[in-house]
């Protein structure tokens, strides 16, 4: 089912499980994208371009409405009490505006839960920061988007010129007056037809099965345990977690590095690597440095890799993100190395039969009660989440103001560091949001990503990295796949 502007309306499994797990403080999956800009926008300016940006990108104006009983799927609809005082926020951080101010907001906003009776998103106007300039927050809830999906859309909210010529407003969508009551007759409604074809479909794939097992018997047995292998490996944790990484809290930080991409790409190719083999082997030579400083070293450690799964000509916002879970060889001394353990590892997780199992366990605990959703999401599973998202090239620009950097804050229940590398122009950026109980030396941490990332731009033969927020970088997508830099103060 789609809606007037061709978009799905329907919530698959992954997107009501990201849903669902926003009201839950143990559950909930936080992301936030922090874009800092070269001035303060006029604030009128600023608040008709989300007013516009609302009217052209259908999801900015919906809202989930959820049926009271479960005889249909979840649907977005949009909102009738759309209110862009709510969605479009300002606030100002002291003298004298440090970057880390910014970040130190930031993160206490991910720790808030967001209005699931509203549209899933909210872009705040941070004034008062040095030289002034100011940055937007721009958070969106799971449910809305993965982070390939979140670029799409955002791609739809800046301009290509610090002053485009003036066009006519876009005209705003039709509210739809929906309430969880009608949606769940009209589920009702649709019952006896929906049983009749969930029968044929099951009827049918019964019989492609019998038909392989007849045609076939051997194929087709030696296929099913081969996929069931698979299913066994994907699920499974490669190794034990870290010792030093097993605590979980409730506060969370964020140490944010600006990276010159051509660097980082320079690096990758001089260790015979991709970028994000290059991006993955400085994150596990920071982990690992981290480790040997508190007298507790490891030869690897559980982490998870978000890989998007989206057809070239897939451009939909719904959540389709695969992981890959990697023994990361965060005890390897050699960053050649290291880069050649990861690049093995994704290869050989990449060619899984099963490598999207995950969707079709999305689609159970979608359903699962409350309670045991909450449980299930409390951690100790992976220790590190590890992203890596394409941006934009060229210059763009946010109600008159010039973009200077973007950086991708997320937050996942249960893990203890969650690290996204943006990449696009002639920067990109790191930035990593860990769980305060489970690194318990920040400014060691902090100092050991610095050096890990140094580590491998050194490949390139470049200068050591600086601190983040003081550079200027410069819309077209970059490609998809796969950083000097500087920390952010």
């Amino acid at each position: 089912m789609v809606d007037a502007a061709g978009t799905p309306s329907e919530l698959g499994p992954a997107d009501y499980l990201m849903h669902r797990r926003e009201i839950h403080s143990h559950a909930r999956l936080g992301s936030m994208g922090v874009v800092f800009l070269d001035t303060a926008p006029d604030w009128d300016r600023f608040r008709v371009h989300f007013e516009d940006a609302s009217r052209r990108v259908p999801r900015l104006r919906q809202k989930v409405v959820v049926p009271t009983l479960p005889t249909t799927a979840p649907r977005w609809v949009v909102d009738p009490d759309f209110d862009l005082n709510f969605h479009v926020r300002r606030t100002r951080v002291p003298a004298p505006g440090r970057p880390r101010d910014v970040f130190d907001l930031a993160d206490e906003m991910l720790r808030s839960p967001m209005d699931t009776s509203r549209p899933l998103w909210i872009a705040t106007l941070v004034e008062g920061l040095a030289d002034g300039r100011s940055a937007l927050l721009f958070r969106i809830g799971h449910a809305l988007t993965d982070g390939i999906g979140a670029l799409e859309m955002f791609a739809q909210v800046p301009a290509l010129q610090r002053d485009p010529p003036a066009e006519p407003p876009p005209p705003a969508p039709l509210p739809q007056n929906l309430s969880p009551d009608d949606l769940m007759w009209e589920g009702i409604n649709r019952l006896p037809r929906d049983i009749v074809r969930g029968v044929r479909r099951a009827v049918w794939a019964a019989l492609r099965t019998a038909g392989r097992l007849l045609l076939n018997p051997v194929s087709a047995l030696v296929g099913g345990v081969v996929y069931a292998r698979s299913v066994m490996r994907v699920m499974s944790r490669p190794v034990e977690p870290s010792p030093l990484l097993r605590q979980r809290g409730t506060v969370r930080r964020s140490e944010a590095l600006d990276i010159r991409l051509s660097t980082l790409r320079s690096a990758a190719k001089a260790g015979g690597g991709s970028l994000n083999d290059a991006y993955l082997a400085a994150l596990c030579g920071a982990l690992g440095r981290y480790h040997r400083a508190l007298g507790a070293p490891i030869e690897a450690l559980p982490m998870a890799v978000p890989v998007n799964v989206r057809g070239e000509a897939d451009l939909t916002d719904a959540n389709q993100v695969s992981s890959v879970i990697l023994a990361a060889p965060v005890g390897e001394d050699d960053p050649v190395a290291r880069m050649g353990k990861i690049r093995a590892q994704m290869t050989q997780r990449r060619n899984e039969p099963a490598r999207d199992v995950t969707h079709s366990i999305a689609r159970l605990a979608s359903v699962l009660p409350a309670a045991l959703l909450s449980a299930m999401s409390s951690g100790g599973f992976v220790d590190v989440v590890a992203s890596n998202v394409p941006s934009y090239r060229g210059d763009i620009y946010l109600a008159g103001a010039k973009v200077l950097r973007q950086h991708g804050l997320a937050s996942v229940p249960g893990v203890g560091i969650v690290v996204v590398l943006l990449s696009g122009g002639d920067w990109c950026t790191v930035t990593a949001n860990y769980d305060r109980a489970a690194v318990r030396d920040g400014e060691l941490f902090a100092r050991c990503l610095r050096e890990g990332f140094d580590e491998i731009l050194a490949l390139a033969g470049q200068p050591s990295p600086r601190r983040a927020g003081n550079a200027r970088p410069t819309l077209t997508r970059c490609p998809r796949q796969d950083s000097n830099l500087r920390p952010q103060d």
